[in-house]
């Protein structure tokens, strides 16, 4: 059996989608379609004189019950307060499930209503206005409470311990090696210089807030305007980690970008302008754990289909003169948004 073969995905095949769904209750009619989702497993299932639903099997040996139950317990605290999230359905008396494929593999999975939407246009400044006040209203709840299980963006999570992913997973051509080491290395120790003169105050976050992950629905639609499907990387960090993503990094349209993020942000919460030094180290975290990403799911089955071009030794050659790059970026003085 191969690699690909043998992975707990392999066997997540429709027909188990289905039983999973119908053991819960739901009145499925086997229409299943899978959607766009590569770290988990996400699917919409048709139901009989009911709304679909979509169904989220998590990746194994990612997330704790305990992790996810606080991801949970976070979309919930949202959805109370009024906040545009799509919360997991209580089915069984229970947000989260598991379900049984065969001997070997068990899946935890949650169900949430479906609710459509495409991304939100960024060269409005309506748009980004309103990106600022829904954030703002995330991070008013993220403040109430703290996670206990859930990780933290630190340099620590995010940098050195992917540093050390991407060693031992021995994916670097060898000729590489010498010169991506030296620039993420060099990097990370501007990322420490950088982060070290200021700490912000740390908070729950949706912590992978990119355009792909905002939803956003017409105005003239029953709660139009922007929202969120999935908390899967929420965890402690500073607030800016959930706008820097939305704003351009082409000097043209950062400033005005920004000055409207944060517009609409100051009218639900007060946004601390010394976390703009942080946007080039976060940002620069988030390249070289992308890497270790990649290569911790090199032996999912769609791993050769959606990244064919990962481990190249081009791959590493770019990335080498991105994090040269960023070393510099974050040295550099940070953005002014009056």
């Amino acid at each position: 059996m191969s690699e690909a073969q043998a992975h707990p995905f392999s066997r997540l095949t429709p027909d188990a989608v289905l039983d999973a769904l119908a053991a819960l209750g739901l009145d499925v009619d086997g229409r299943l379609s899978a959607l766009s989702s590569y770290e988990n497993r996400v699917y919409l299932a048709h139901r009989h004189d009911e709304p679909p639903v979509v169904a989220k099997f998590y990746r194994p040996q990612r997330w704790s019950e305990a992790q996810i139950r606080e991801e949970h317990r976070f979309a919930l605290q949202l959805a109370e307060q009024e906040v545009p999230m799509v919360a997991p359905m209580v089915l069984r008396g229970d947000t989260l499930h598991h379900w049984q494929v065969d001997h070997e593999t068990t899946f935890c999975l949650a169900v949430a209503p479906r609710r459509g939407g495409r991304q939100p246009d960024c060269d409005d400044p309506e748009v980004l206005t309103w990106l600022g006040r829904f954030l703002a209203r995330l991070h008013v709840v993220g403040e109430q409470q703290d996670f206990a299980v859930r990780p933290e963006l630190n340099l620590q999570t995010m940098g050195w311990d992917s540093h050390r992913a991407i060693q031992d997973s021995g994916l670097v051509d060898p000729a590489c090696w010498p010169a991506w080491d030296m620039a993420a290395r060099r990097a990370l120790d501007a990322v420490q210089l950088a982060m070290s003169g200021y700490r912000p105050r740390h908070i729950r976050l949706h912590g992978d807030c990119h355009l792909g992950n905002v939803l956003w629905t017409p105005m003239d639609m029953p709660q139009g305007g922007p929202h969120f499907v999935d908390l899967d990387d929420a965890r402690m960090g500073p607030a800016v980690q959930d706008l820097w993503m939305l704003v351009s990094t082409d000097s043209r349209d950062r400033g005005w970008q920004w000055a409207c993020l944060i517009e609409g942000y100051e009218q639900m919460r007060p946004f601390d302008r010394a976390e703009l030094a942080w946007v080039e180290p976060l940002r620069t975290l988030r390249i070289i754990h992308y890497s270790a990403w990649l290569a911790r799911r090199v032996d999912d089955p769609a791993f050769a289909q959606h990244f064919p071009w990962f481990a190249t030794p081009a791959y590493w050659d770019e990335q080498t003169r991105v994090l040269l790059d960023q070393a510099a970026a974050c040295l550099a003085p940070p953005l002014q948004v009056i």
